[in-house]
């Protein structure tokens, strides 16, 4: 399990320029602190890109991806249950900044 420590953040409402999607999406660009001891360590710095959505089924992550920040390089790790539960409380409470 990774400790996830959030440092930074970047938060945008995505545009559905057709209106073919119910609700609002949302990308969140989190950088995370991430200790030297744990596999998703990277010297490039860690960050986490989240899709967000909000519409009448709740708010939910629709799809998530790590990345190394310098490269942008796709890491291939997964979220743990409580992670994601903390990654979503994290959108909702900063959705409106």
């Amino acid at each position: 399990m990774i400790r996830l420590i959030i440092t930074s953040y970047l938060v945008d409402k995505l545009e559905d320029p057709f209106g073919l999607l119910s609700g609002d999406r949302y990308e969140f660009f989190l950088d995370l602190d991430v200790d030297v001891e744990d596999e998703l360590y990277s010297d490039k710095g860690v960050g986490l890109k989240i899709i967000f959505v909000s519409d009448e089924k709740g708010q939910r992550l629709s799809q998530y991806h790590f990345f190394e920040r310098e490269t942008e390089k796709v890491l291939d790790f997964a979220l743990e249950v409580d992670e994601e539960e903390l990654v979503l409380q994290f959108c909702k409470d900063h959705l409106e900044e």
